[in-house]
């Protein structure tokens, strides 16, 4: 596959990605509210942050597609873009996790949030290959830091589901955040890695 339709189908991946997560986060707000869920609050937030990336990929893999070839500059920004998203993702988890654990703030069980993280759970990694896929290709350190905060929107779709079926059944209320919080390790390294400029 030659360079520009690579860079057609990222443009398409982040398309589904903006479309997606925006429908997601909605959905997941809105029912996190209605629960007083702050786990299934926090994965509608980091559906927002979702979109963000999606959409500052869109407009990097764009700009290469509109005639001028692309410098490195662009690619650098958007890279560090995306990490500085995956590094606040990780400082809005830490802040979260620990505000739950400290308050011991015990939702409601929410149907909608379980159907919805589950569809997530799909979803989310199938994009990442893609996306994974297109990245190493066009060896675009901005495009395979996008595809680990879609990685990272899989885990919490799973530790999000684990923490309201937990709760649901189990009366489990700390599962969601102890989970999280695993994840940090992930979130960080690239999230670092893509700021500096050391992914490959």
């Amino acid at each position: 596959m030659d360079r520009v339709a690579l860079l057609r189908r990222g443009v398409v991946l982040e398309g589904v990605t903006i479309g997606y997560n925006t429908l997601e986060g909605i959905v997941a707000i809105a029912a996190g509210v209605a629960a007083g869920s702050v786990a299934l609050t926090g994965f509608g937030i980091d559906s927002v942050i979702e979109v963000t990336s999606g959409a500052l990929l869109w407009w990097r893999l764009r700009a290469e597609l509109g005639s001028a070839p692309l410098g490195p500059t662009v690619e650098r920004r958007a890279a560090r873009g995306a990490g500085f998203l995956l590094l606040a993702l990780g400082l809005y988890i830490v802040t979260d996790s620990v505000r739950v654990l400290v308050t011991g703030s015990r939702p409601e069980s929410s149907l909608i949030g379980i159907v919805l993280t589950a569809i997530s759970l799909i979803v989310m990694p199938l994009l990442a290959r893609a996306k994974l896929g297109v990245a190493a290709t066009l060896g675009s350190r901005a495009l395979r830091a996008d595809a680990h905060e879609t990685i990272v929107c899989a885990w919490l779709s799973a530790t999000t589901l684990l923490g309201l079926g937990l709760n649901a059944v189990l009366g489990w209320w700390w599962a969601d955040p102890v989970a999280a919080l695993a994840m940090l390790p992930l979130i960080v390294r690239e999230g670092l890695e893509a700021w500096r400029g050391e992914a490959t």
